[in-house]
């Protein structure tokens, strides 16, 4: 049981130090990947907790890092649709949206949310130990996997629904795939499964990146040229997700 302790508080403080290094790297604006790494971060973060939620400080914590990824989702998407446009030959519009994202890191590097995190971030190694002092932690291997076997029997679930969600599921294998590198040890997934995750994340996250661009097209004009190809492109995303998906299902589930 110590061990597995020491590794969780060896995760968070690794954590942390990699959150700190982001909000730098954002307050300097030194490199256009600052951003995308502290959403990273903060998602692992939230993975390592999810299993140990009703531990003391694991609430505030799981709140915290939910502000800082919901203040940063729309930064980031503006990045990966600049990328795009640039890519497509649209550079005006790229640029247009490329020229908010400086002061936008700066603002997040100076952002309550990040500073709150930081700070309960910081606590957490301390309550830790003083659950473990307290003999609160017992039976946490336990926990932690029954909670983990649960997260992957809520997504056989969902892929096996004819009616699935692909934006739910999308969501429920990040937060497997996740949760598996944040617990090694503890996550059995069967062999190959993680790189199945990744490939079936990969294709919804096509899809997604066309579902979401047509929405903002609906009332951004510089976005009217990319219309036709979002949609074709997302039919033909649509259905490569549905076979990587059935194939996840077929060989895992």
């Amino acid at each position: 049981m110590s061990a597995l302790i020491n590794q969780l508080v060896a995760q968070v403080i690794g954590l942390e130090v990699g959150i700190l290094s982001c909000q730098a790297r954002l307050a300097a604006v030194t490199d256009d990947e600052a951003l995308h790494d502290l959403r990273t971060t903060v998602r692992r973060l939230r993975s390592l907790l999810r299993p140990l939620r009703g531990l003391p400080g694991v609430e505030q914590l799981e709140s915290a890092a939910s502000a800082v990824g919901q203040l940063t989702t729309p930064l980031r998407d503006r990045e990966v649709l600049a990328a795009y446009l640039h890519r497509q030959g649209h550079h005006d519009a790229a640029d247009r949206r490329l020229r908010l994202q400086p002061d936008a890191y700066r603002q997040v590097a100076q952002s309550p949310e990040l500073a709150h995190l930081l700070l309960i971030l910081d606590a957490f190694p301390r309550f830790i130990r003083a659950s473990q002092h307290q003999k609160l932690l017992k039976g946490l291997r336990s926990r932690i996997q029954k909670r983990l076997a649960k997260q992957w029997k809520t997504l056989a679930h969902a892929l096996k629904d004819p009616e699935h969600d692909r934006h739910r599921l999308r969501l429920l294998i990040k937060r497997v795939r996740y949760a598996a590198e944040a617990y090694p040890e503890l996550e059995k997934l069967p062999a190959n499964a993680l790189s199945g995750l990744k490939k079936a994340q990969g294709a919804l996250g096509d899809w997604h990146d066309c579902w979401q661009w047509l929405i903002q097209a609906e009332h951004q004009a510089d976005l009217q040229p990319c219309v036709a190809t979002w949609r074709a492109t997302m039919v033909k995303a649509e259905a490569r997700a549905d076979r990587v998906l059935d194939k996840l299902s077929a060989n895992f589930f």
